[in-house]
């Protein structure tokens, strides 16, 4: 059921999304196409803004703290899933895997690629920060208008 909370999640993590998509695009390899890191980002953060932290608003503003950080880790999770079937998809049809085995255990060492990438202090804090920030604002949300 729609709620304001959960409205005013999916915008505040879709914004984080938006930007920690913007802030790993600086990190990858030069000639790396980054266009979609922060659309991907933004619906990442869409998602699971809505589906985890809105749904959990009401119960307080320490427990909301937390819920933005499991939105966050959450949304960076399907974010970079989401980005290594794309590069899947992408190496298969140029026949760079031997079958669709290896295509899909291809995904899994990609999202460890970048997962390396995306652990810098800068990003790492960035993320926190802003699903703690989030999680408040859902929760002041959920409270302000029920």
């Amino acid at each position: 059921m729609p709620t304001a909370a959960k409205l005013v999640a999916a915008l505040a993590f879709a914004a984080l999304g938006y930007l920690g998509g913007r802030l790993f695009a600086g990190e990858v390899p030069e000639g790396t196409p980054t266009a979609l890191f922060g659309p991907w980002g933004a619906l990442a953060g869409l998602l699971c803004g809505w589906a985890i932290s809105g749904a959990r608003a009401g119960r307080g503003y320490w427990p909301a703290l937390g819920t933005g950080v499991r939105t966050v880790v959450t949304g960076v999770f399907l974010a970079l899933l989401g980005y290594s079937l794309y590069i899947m998809v992408l190496r298969a049809m140029r026949m760079l895997y031997d079958g669709p085995i290896e295509a899909l255990l291809g995904v899994f060492d990609l999202m460890l690629d970048q997962a390396q990438l995306l652990a810098r202090p800068e990003i790492l804090g960035t993320l926190a920060l802003g699903g703690m920030i989030a999680g408040s604002l859902t929760e002041w949300a959920g409270r302000r208008w029920k």
